[in-house]
């Protein structure tokens, strides 16, 4: 429980919803999402989005945080263990921050970070076991402590490091991103990483949805209580276009015949009304600076609502 609760707080939390604002949350979700991020200890919101938000504008560059081409070792944990590259310094800190700086919440948490932590990663998950169910201090200590925290680090790690090195790019051959299954799996459905950097605003972060995507289906469980709204989805048609356009062939769909130009159905529902794009209204958030190189051809999004 506690591995899925910390988990979500990165992948629900800072990274779908703080750093690629791919859906929207009422205030009893965000509050849930930010203590189970500080519960997660991978940093605060506002370090892990403006880091996340470099490694995508920066992707493969001296300016991402994790650089993959520097290594598993590096792309992993080494990253983490050195001081940054001054490409990641300079560039970081001209990306616009303004969204998070306004978010009380997020500002909150930033500023009581290091007690919030104390509670929250090590303290509660140690005494609750103990304390409410009888486990044994040193079973909490080991297991729901120390081992939930490292698996969920290396969960998390995985993606920028495996991810980026192992696995197809049906989506986009001219990045480093790729699927990995192994690495959703760990990572509550953050796997899916060559369609991730093809659409980073999508908050499925998966053409699929909910296969081996646990992440997806908790925002999707908080949108029937109404507690998530305005989930932004990739049309399918802008899909194929992009595995037609950019692939790397390695999934059969992309000999299906799909035009680049495509025009909603007046007669489409609020549910499935697609809103084409020529540039992202917010490129910090939702573009990669990859996706750039295509110039004009739109990747549509789709917005569902409750």
């Amino acid at each position: 429980m506690y591995y899925v609760i910390s988990a979500l707080g990165i992948t629900a939390g800072a990274h779908r919803l703080w750093s690629h604002r791919t859906y929207k949350a009422r205030l009893p979700l965000r509050v849930f999402l930010i203590i189970a991020n500080t519960m997660a200890f991978q940093n605060d919101v506002y370090e892990w989005a403006r880091d996340h938000r470099a490694h995508h504008k920066f992707s493969e560059t001296h300016a991402d945080p994790h650089n993959s081409r520097r290594g598993f070792f590096f792309s992993h944990v080494g990253w983490l263990l050195v001081r940054k590259h001054p490409a990641v310094k300079e560039k970081g800190g001209k990306l616009d921050m303004s969204d998070l700086k306004a978010e009380k919440l997020v500002m909150f948490q930033r500023r009581y970070y290091k007690s919030g932590l104390l509670l929250m990663c090590f303290i509660l998950p140690t005494l609750v076991p103990w304390y409410c169910w009888g486990e044994t201090f040193l079973n909490s200590l080991f297991v729901s402590t120390f081992l939930r925290y490292t698996l969920v680090l290396n969960a998390t790690w995985l993606v920028n490091s495996a991810a980026h090195l192992y696995g197809y790019r049906p989506y986009d051959k001219n990045i480093e991103s790729r699927e990995n299954i192994l690495v959703s799996l760990g990572a509550v459905g953050e796997g899916f990483h060559n369609y991730h950097h093809a659409f980073p605003y999508d908050y499925s972060a998966s053409e699929y949805r909910w296969h081996i995507n646990f992440t997806t289906f908790f925002i999707d469980c908080m949108a029937a209580l109404g507690l998530a709204y305005d989930r932004k989805r990739v049309s399918k048609a802008a899909v194929l276009a992009r595995i037609k356009r950019t692939g790397d062939g390695s999934l059969r769909k992309c000999n299906q015949k799909v035009p680049i130009m495509l025009v909603p159905s007046a007669a489409a529902t609020v549910q499935d009304r697609i809103t084409y794009r020529v540039q992202s209204d917010d490129p910090e958030t939702l573009q990669d600076a990859e996706s750039r190189r295509y110039g004009v051809n739109p990747e549509g999004y789709q917005r569902t609502v409750n």
